[in-house]
């Protein structure tokens, strides 16, 4: 997997269940997480292969020097071991986090 970010092409905002189906379609376990406004995660890393995709509110995360700002239906790619910290914004966020080992 490589960082990549996927905006949203659709019309209208995403339903969460057709996010989730679609994760789990491509072999994601998924956790959908909610964080209040302008929480902030220091740098850390994972384990695992993520796919964060955004359902409501919005998320800045910052990648090797890089930002990735999300919005809804926006979604990130995000390899295993990739050092990143992230910002959510001022109405807060729900997102689906897809994780395969």
């Amino acid at each position: 997997m490589k960082i990549e970010c996927i905006p949203w092409a659709g019309g209208d905002s995403p339903g969460e269940s057709a996010l989730r189906q679609r994760l789990e379609g491509e072999g994601f376990e998924v956790v959908v997480w909610r964080d209040r406004s302008n929480w902030s995660y220091e740098p850390h890393r994972h384990e695992h292969d993520e796919s964060l995709w955004v359902v409501r509110g919005s998320l800045l995360l910052q990648i090797e020097g890089q930002d990735y700002a999300l919005g809804p239906g926006d979604r990130l790619m995000l390899p295993r071991a990739i050092l990143h910290t992230a910002r959510v914004g001022p109405e807060g966020a729900t997102y689906l986090i897809g994780q395969k080992r």
